[in-house]
């Protein structure tokens, strides 16, 4: 493998983990009503003196990049398996604070099951 291809696969892969990541500040401030339009209805919702709490889900086992399958069912798994719960604590209306819990890493990064939950709310917060 060349320098450039090398590079370029790690670029791609911290890409997709970054997501998660950036998403954390980037979501800090974003309306109730446009957080579940881009991330869809919470899973679970609990109110607070001072706010509230949503929970999204992936409960679902989300698998890394790397699967070699051979003759006779044979299977080498070279990734990590990851699931991911998104808590978004909202004040006054407005996300205040995003944290991920579960065994989310896979060979993508610490967060890469969480991708699916917030892509397309930072998608939305990096059109703006």
């Amino acid at each position: 493998m060349t320098m450039k291809t090398s590079l370029s696969l790690l670029l791609f892969l911290a890409s997709c983990s970054s997501i998660p990541v950036q998403a954390k500040h980037d979501l800090i401030g974003m309306p109730r009503s446009a957080l579940i339009a881009c991330a869809g209805v919470p899973d679970n919702v609990a109110a607070l003196d001072d706010g509230e709490v949503l929970q999204w889900r992936q409960d679902q086992a989300v698998q890394g990049p790397f699967t070699i399958k051979g003759p006779f069912s044979l299977e080498l798994d070279l990734s990590g398996h990851g699931t991911c719960h998104v808590v978004a604590r909202l004040h006054e209306g407005r996300v205040a604070q995003v944290e991920y819990t579960g065994p989310s890493g896979t060979l993508l990064g610490p967060y890469s099951a969480c991708k699916p939950l917030v892509a397309a709310c930072e998608r939305l917060v990096s059109m703006d």
